[in-house]
């Protein structure tokens, strides 16, 4: 699709006058684009109080100026996203100084990994998932976390950029094909400018791969920001050494239960995809919200076009199937976090002095979320944020009382059996009436999860005698 609204067949028309229509029809009337593509005197006049400068009468408007702005800011690139530009913005937007951990941090991040690990051997059945250990600093997180980031935000991005032309009418559709090639790739670099800088404040706050709720590195790669580790320490008044063996172990129980838990990564990133595909475009809200924000840009002024790309402009209130989708996946997290809340509490619990300080500090951090995660949030709609982690904790913990380490780590063998949102809402009511199995032997576990998955299987408690 060519980016040159201008382009088009040789069909003996007047430039800008479309098949089929008298010179200065508008291809969207009747339309809520009509106002925003409507010609006249000052470039938008109804729709722009105060019009353009240089607008130009009749028929649609020159758009030249004011797309060439945007491509201007552009590179080619293919996707829904800029990639390139999104990871060079965050690189620049990282907080600075960012120094390069030094040998000794490496050491002293590997050897609390370390130790973690052996902690957890006592708490959880799954065994340790960590394969490599690091220190980065900031740019190192923003680049090593790339991949995964993709994969999270691509889908959001695709059904954002595509959603305008979607809501158009066809007819609407075939006569701006041009233009909305051309707006959807404006979309996408502004989407990136925009995911950029919020993943390079991000990285100014995270404290290791894991602390969003979900791995963001390779499987088996744990690494914790010494920066960002030190700053988090401050104020808390325990020793740098323990928060960052207590941050080790929330690193170390994270890569367990995604490693052994294999679809439970593909179960986070499927609520992701179902969110964005929830994204529905009010054609109506666009229009009003374009009119708002044009008033006083300048078409042939960069700096007003940028703050024009910066504000947001096509931001969408969020539909019911993404309420849904975001419910699945805050219940996700929360019971993620609320696991590693529960087995690092047992690490800790004989050991470290502290870890009621530090586990409070944690709990607050996740549940309301930093400045820039809350950025994040309001740029793509989307929140990594577990509401009801004192709930997940609280469910673990009183499952593991009543039916032991292993009652509790079993119910992530299958997503059918974990606890939903109403069951977060009883957390001490999750499988009220489980007692600890006097010694459970593989097959007996196996035969009770057959009965729970398969309800018409023989051994089914509904099952009926042929």
């Amino acid at each position: 699709m060519t980016n040159n609204p201008s382009d088009g067949p040789d069909d003996g028309q007047e430039p800008g006058e479309e098949p089929g229509r008298n010179p200065g029809q508008n291809p969207f009337q009747g339309t809520p684009f009509e106002a925003f593509f409507s010609g006249g005197a000052g470039g938008f006049p109804g729709g722009f109080p105060g019009g353009f400068p240089g607008g130009l009468p009749g028929g649609m408007p020159d758009l030249s100026q004011l797309f060439g702005q945007i491509q201007a800011m552009m590179q080619p690139y293919d996707g829904p996203l800029n990639w390139d530009l999104a990871l060079d913005t965050a690189r620049k937007a990282v907080p600075q100084p960012d120094p390069t951990p030094t040998q000794r941090q490496k050491d002293a991040v590997a050897d609390a990994l370390r130790l973690a690990d052996h902690w957890l051997d006592e708490t959880t059945t799954f065994p340790s998932g960590v394969t490599s250990t690091a220190a980065w600093s900031r740019a190192e997180w923003v680049v090593g976390t790339a991949d995964v980031w993709k994969v999270l935000v691509a889908p959001v991005a695709e059904q954002s950029t595509s959603g305008l032309a979607d809501a158009l009418p066809p007819e609407a559709k075939a006569q701006a094909g041009p233009i909305l090639g051309i707006l959807g790739k404006a979309m996408g670099a502004m989407l990136a400018s925009q995911v950029g800088s919020a993943l390079g404040a991000l990285a100014g706050e995270v404290l290791s791969v894991s602390d969003v709720g979900v791995p963001l590195a390779q499987p088996g790669r744990a690494a914790l920001l010494p920066a960002n580790v030190a700053a988090f320490a401050e104020g808390l008044d325990v020793t740098e050494d323990d928060v960052l063996l207590y941050l080790a172990l929330r690193e170390a129980a994270h890569q367990r239960l995604f490693a052994h838990v294999p679809w439970l990564r593909e179960h986070v990133i499927a609520a992701v995809t179902d969110f964005a595909r929830g994204v529905e475009i009010n054609a109506e809200a666009i229009q009003a919200r374009i009119e708002e924000q044009m008033r006083g840009v300048d078409p042939t002024n960069p700096e007003s076009m940028q703050q024009l790309l910066e504000g947001g402009l096509f931001e969408m209130p969020r539909s019911p199937r993404q309420e849904a989708a975001l419910q699945r996946l805050e219940t996700a997290l929360a019971l993620v976090e609320g696991w590693v809340d529960e087995v690092v509490g047992q690490a800790t619990a004989e050991r470290m002095p502290a870890a009621a300080k530090m586990q409070e500090a944690v709990r607050r951090r996740r549940a309301a979320g930093g400045p820039a995660e809350q950025t994040f949030a309001s740029l793509v709609g989307l929140e990594l944020r577990p509401r009801r982690l004192r709930d997940a904790s609280t469910l673990w913990g009183s499952l593991r009382t009543r039916q032991g380490v292993e009652g509790r780590d079993g119910v992530w063998m299958h997503p059918d059996l974990l606890p939903t949102a109403a069951d977060l809402d009883d957390p001490l009511g999750f499988r009220e009436d489980a007692s600890a199995p006097a010694s459970l032997s593989e097959e007996d576990f196996d035969a009770e999860l057959r009965k729970l998955l398969e309800p018409g299987s023989p051994d089914s408690p509904g099952a009926t005698e042929e």
